[in-house]
């Protein structure tokens, strides 16, 4: 098996997994009674080894794939990915006694929208969950917008703030480097987070530029999964955040589908104050 090593996650990234967790038992149970269903799947775009290790804890505990592998009622079928292949092999080995997995080795901007995606037409009558978690800028806004426009996919979305404060939304935006401004772009899906992420404000010198905070950069990419992307659901995102109460992101959840809407929004109140141990 190809070396690698497991992610060490902090607290917040223990809430999100057992956020999708309390999610996943009740989607696949209500996709499980629906009668007119052909399968639910269950889509991880950066599934990572499948185990993490807590940094509280210093513990391995389940990643959201083996969590998915143990939801019950099961889904009809588990879509892996992520692009290290000690983490793929990984993924095998822990779905080895598991017929309905497919574990994909690659990018997954490609892999959601020639492998994935194809399986989800309206018409078929499949649904599915699929978990956006990147490490940072890595996905691509196409892999968002076409699970808006199928209708037939929610997402929960990391909306990686820390990354794109660190490396793309400076104070002084003309000494952003270009190709960490692309990398901003590609997830955006245009150049209009430049107009939404500074302002302009007025002292006796004249007029100069602001940064805008994360709330309304935020807001403003909730929007945009709503008006452009077409789901017809985006709930105020969730902040997480560390020991130190900074953001390092915000969890989204967009689906097209009432009842998913307020079901995850009771889940987001269970866990919104749980603090850091």
């Amino acid at each position: 098996m190809a070396s690698f090593e497991f992610d060490e996650i902090g607290h917040w990234s223990e809430i999100k997994l057992d956020i999708i967790k309390d999610y996943a038992k009740e989607y696949s149970k209500i996709l499980s009674n629906w009668t007119l269903s052909k399968g639910h799947f269950y889509v991880d775009a950066f599934a990572g080894a499948g185990i993490h290790i807590s940094k509280a804890k210093g513990e391995f505990i389940a990643g959201s794939p083996l969590n998915a592998l143990n939801t019950v009622p099961p889904f009809k079928h588990y879509y892996l990915i992520d692009l290290h292949t000690g983490k793929t092999e990984n993924l095998k080995q822990i779905a080895k006694d598991h017929a309905n997995v497919d574990v994909y080795e690659g990018d997954c901007n490609e892999i959601l929208l020639t492998k994935i995606y194809p399986l989800l037409p309206r018409e078929k009558f499949t649904r599915a969950l699929c978990i956006l978690d990147p490490y940072g800028l890595h996905l691509n806004w196409e892999a968002m917008r076409k699970a808006g426009e199928l209708g037939t996919v929610e997402i929960f979305l990391n909306f990686p703030v820390a990354d794109m404060n660190r490396n793309a939304l400076w104070k002084n935006k003309d000494k952003v480097n270009s190709k960490q401004a692309a990398r901003m772009t590609a997830f955006w899906g245009d150049e209009s987070w430049r107009n939404i992420a500074y302002g302009t404000e007025n002292d006796l010198f004249g007029e100069y530029s602001i940064k805008n905070d994360n709330e309304t950069i935020a807001e403003a990419f909730r929007q945009r999964l709503k008006t452009v992307a077409g789901f017809k659901h985006v709930l105020e995102p969730m902040p997480m955040r560390n020991s130190s109460n900074a953001i390092v992101y915000y969890l989204y959840f967009a689906s097209p589908n009432d009842t998913a809407n307020k079901i995850v929004q009771h889940i987001f109140k269970k866990y919104q104050n749980r603090g850091a141990t």
